[in-house]
């Protein structure tokens, strides 16, 4: 197929043609995807240290976690549209001057009130970012170079979240948990001096005014969702807040679906998921994100208390998974060159339910990292292999001058995906260790016991004080908690082998090798 003509309004070809420019502006985003993602798992090590420092509860230490990954996911949309309409370079720029700032901020906070306000400023600045630098890729990358850059950008949003956790571990372990946010400010800095000399600038020309409506819609239905998925496991899904933030988001979600389906220019074109390419990746990266994360619920626990490793060192154990994780996303697009990109999407999925059967099969207390570390690897190279044709799916379901959107919706998608997999795979977690831990009891007194049910960690300080039950209640915490993950293994197995069936029949027919262009637009050959 030949080359794009331009668009009947004469508007110049938005790609660069320059190698070397292409590379500073791929390095240069990122980069700056790295402190974004960096930041969503990096607090996660610190939680001891943030709830003795302010005397906060550990409820109060999740909210600051947890209100950076929520404002992400509810402002990725709308900001992702501003992007489109203001002007890519621009609000990438504003977006790192805010999350650099924010994140300066809650190194220094003096309270927990002040770093729960930077950290939410932090997300704003955050999806700011993340959906522009997919965006900048997809907009400014031609059609033979763009499923490589899409390759690098899920590797660093796949395997990114491991490094930075890993980096962070070894700052608190060394320094202080104050010196986390050394790392993002450093990484906004270098991304916001490349941008600055190599990152174009593109942006959609309008003749329809923003979709408020829709944008306020969106935020609505995304934060009531995203906080029935964070906060369900914590305060129970049958609690009244619960289930009225579900509601909230359910009905805001129906509203927004139904404002959209009027708009001529809407936020999201909700009838582009009838094709097969968008509904299919978009299905594909939620599972795919869903089991990687549900997976690093399990695994963290694994380590920490059935094998006794510290965080520093659990964190470095996932390393080989991550490294491959990312070489696979580079190496994707050379795959469904040859194979297709439907066939690449379902090698992934089957690798990685594979990987999850490996993890359930050959798990034990006493099999230690060799146990489990074939499935780590397995489930690495099948997610990086689904992870690029799937981001791809969904930005070449939108128009070029649209991809703020797409890549708004691509984010949106995995933060979904993360957080329903770690509240569902821990939900069967802690289910299958609370039904596994009863029969094992026996013999141990009342108050152990029943410290023993809340879970592995609790199981593991009370046995300190159990005396002579101490050993046979560590054993029996290890043994349960080893039984709860191999029905959290198969409980994914299960999900991923619906997903395999599903992409081989609603996959993409063929490899996207254009983006859709705007209306009136024709290609050579078409």
């Amino acid at each position: 197929m030949g080359s794009p003509v331009p668009t009947q309004t004469g508007e110049p070809d938005p790609t660069i043609q320059d190698p070397r420019r292409r590379r500073a502006i791929l390095v240069a985003v990122c980069i700056a995807l790295m402190a974004v993602i960096a930041s969503v798992t990096g607090l996660n090590v610190a939680q001891p240290q943030l709830a003795v420092e302010f005397g906060i509860a550990q409820s109060t230490v999740l909210w600051i976690i947890n209100i950076y990954a929520i404002s992400l996911a509810a402002l990725l949309l709308p900001l992702g549209a501003v992007g489109d309409r203001w002007g890519r370079k621009p609000v990438l720029l504003t977006g790192l001057a805010v999350f650099g700032v924010a994140s300066a901020a809650a190194g220094l906070a003096p309270s927990a009130e002040i770093l729960l306000i930077a950290r939410f400023l932090s997300g704003v600045g955050a999806a700011m970012i993340m959906p522009v630098t997919l965006a900048v890729i997809t907009s400014t990358f031609p059609d033979a170079e763009r499923s490589k850059a899409i390759g690098v950008w899920t590797g660093v949003a796949g395997g990114g979240g491991i490094l930075g956790m890993y980096l962070s571990a070894l700052l608190v372990d060394l320094a202080s948990w104050r010196w986390l946010f050394v790392l993002p400010v450093a990484l906004v800095l270098i991304s916001a001096a490349m941008a600055l000399r190599s990152v174009p600038n593109s942006r959609e020309r309008s003749r329809h005014g923003f979709d408020t409506i829709g944008s306020l819609t969106s935020v609505v239905a995304v934060l009531g969702l995203i906080f029935v998925l964070h906060e369900g496991p914590e305060r129970g899904w049958t609690a009244p807040g619960t289930l009225l933030s579900l509601l909230v988001g359910v009905l805001a979600a129906i509203g927004f679906v139904l404002w959209e389906l009027r708009r001529k220019a809407p936020l999201l074109d909700v009838r582009l998921f009838r094709e097969r390419g968008l509904a299919s990746g978009s299905v594909s990266l939620l599972a795919v994100f869903g089991v990687q994360a549900g997976i690093f619920v399990v695994l963290f626990p694994y380590f920490q208390a059935v094998l006794g490793w510290s965080g520093l060192r659990s964190t470095l154990a996932l390393m080989p998974m991550a490294l491959l994780l990312m070489s696979a996303s580079g190496l994707a697009p050379r795959v469904a060159a040859r194979i297709g990109s439907r066939a690449t999407m379902a090698s992934g999925i089957l690798l990685g339910g594979t990987g999850l059967a490996l993890l359930a099969t050959f798990v034990s207390v006493t099999g230690g990292y060799l146990s489990v570390l074939p499935g780590m690897l397995v489930m690495g190279l099948g997610m990086g292999l689904s992870m690029t044709p799937s981001t791809e799916a969904i930005t070449s379901a939108l128009p070029r001058e649209r991809q703020g959107v797409a890549s708004a919706l691509n984010d949106v998608t995995r933060e979904f995906g993360t957080a329903l997999g770690i509240a569902l795979l821990g939900a069967v977690l802690s289910a299958g260790y609370r039904d596994a831990i009863g029969s094992r009891l026996d013999g141990v007194s009342g108050a152990a016991a029943g410290a023993a049910r809340a879970g592995v960690a609790n199981a593991l300080e009370a046995a300190e004080a159990a005396g002579p039950q101490a050993h046979s209640l560590v054993r029996a915490a290890k043994e349960s908690f080893v039984d709860g993950w191999q029905q959290a293994m198969w409980a994914g197995c299960i999900a991923m082998t619906v997903l395999f069936g599903y992409v081989l029949l609603r996959g993409p027919r063929r490899d996207p090798d254009t983006d859709k262009l705007p209306a009136g637009t024709r290609l050579r050959g078409s």
